[in-house]
């Protein structure tokens, strides 16, 4: 099983055992590498608003995901602990995601700094991570929303 495969399971799992909420709007781990992590979360009956539109609780979901999700695969790739939260969230909605979105956040070095600053002084670490929300079928590259949440880490040695 390669580690995508193996991250999704471990997503699913997730999502049913803490926060059914997100298993609900069935996302997917695209790419995880040490750059960036892609999540996509499909356009349907489940994540759609009476518009038609990606409904904007489902974009926060998306980009908590996208930003959780990269902070635990930096950690488990180093070997720490490293407990986080979301200190507070900025979202800037620029165009209607009327298809699949995908998510997109390339902070991973920021990422590996705030680990190796907090493993340093042992103190909880917050700096904003950004998120880029696309549907790559309708606009391509093009941001359909941008996320700025304010991410706190606090990492230890196993």
């Amino acid at each position: 099983m390669n580690a995508l495969t193996k991250a999704n399971w471990g997503l699913k799992f997730f999502a049913w055992r803490y926060i059914p909420l997100i298993g609900f709007c069935s996302p997917t781990i695209l790419r995880m590498d040490n750059q960036a992590l892609e999540v996509r979360i499909p356009h349907g009956w489940r994540t759609k608003n009476h518009l038609g539109s990606v409904y904007f609780g489902a974009l926060a979901i998306g980009a908590d995901l996208t930003g959780a999700f990269l902070v635990q695969f930096k950690a488990k790739q180093r070997g720490i602990n490293a407990s986080f939260a979301f200190k507070d969230v900025q979202g800037e909605f620029l165009k209607r995601p009327e298809a699949d979105v995908h998510f997109l956040s390339e902070d991973a070095e920021l990422i590996d700094q705030m680990l190796d600053e907090s493993l340093a002084t042992g103190e909880r670490i917050n700096k904003p991570v950004s998120v880029v929300v696309t549907c790559p079928s309708l606009n391509g590259n093009e941001p359909v929303a941008r996320f700025t949440l304010t991410l706190s880490i606090k990492a230890k040695a196993k």
